[in-house]
């Protein structure tokens, strides 16, 4: 094989955890993605990462949460992308945007502004992958500033 097609013009990675529905696996969730995103080098991308894995395990483990059922952790990096995304098993419940005043209902909100996109997955029936990408390649993530 020659040099050429041996490299990837992308390094492309993975990680993925099954956590049970709980709010200390929520925690453990976000400690797991900086301490991931960390090892791969990641670091000025690692505030943003932080919030919107933390915002989207305590969804899960609030509102996808069903007993016995676990949720799941998943990091890719691909083409200069950070996808993120947490699957849960209420595929019946998608999240909802909303700018509430008290003191939750605002997850999503601080997703769709730290993150470049956002969504959500159906399936595998029963269950929903909500997910948001950053992108990497942006020059206030490159030199550790936020713009928003």
């Amino acid at each position: 094989m020659n040099q050429e097609t041996a490299e990837l013009p992308h390094t492309t990675r993975h990680f993925a955890q099954q956590l049970s529905p709980t709010p200390r696996a929520a925690r453990l969730a976000r400690l797991l993605a900086v301490e991931q995103l960390r090892a791969w080098g990641l670091v000025y991308v690692l505030d943003d990462a932080a919030y919107v894995v933390a915002e989207l395990a305590a969804n899960a483990v609030t509102h996808g949460r069903l007993p016995g059922r676990d949720f799941r952790l998943g990091l890719y990096v691909a083409g200069g992308v950070l996808r993120i995304e947490v699957a849960d098993a209420r595929g019946d419940r998608q999240p909802q945007v909303r700018a509430a005043e008290g003191e939750s209902g605002r997850g999503l909100v601080v997703v769709a502004a730290l993150a470049d996109r956002w969504g959500v997955t159906d399936g595998p029936s029963p269950r929903k992958t909500v997910w948001a990408e950053l992108d990497l390649v942006r020059p206030e993530r490159a030199q550790g500033r936020r713009t928003r």
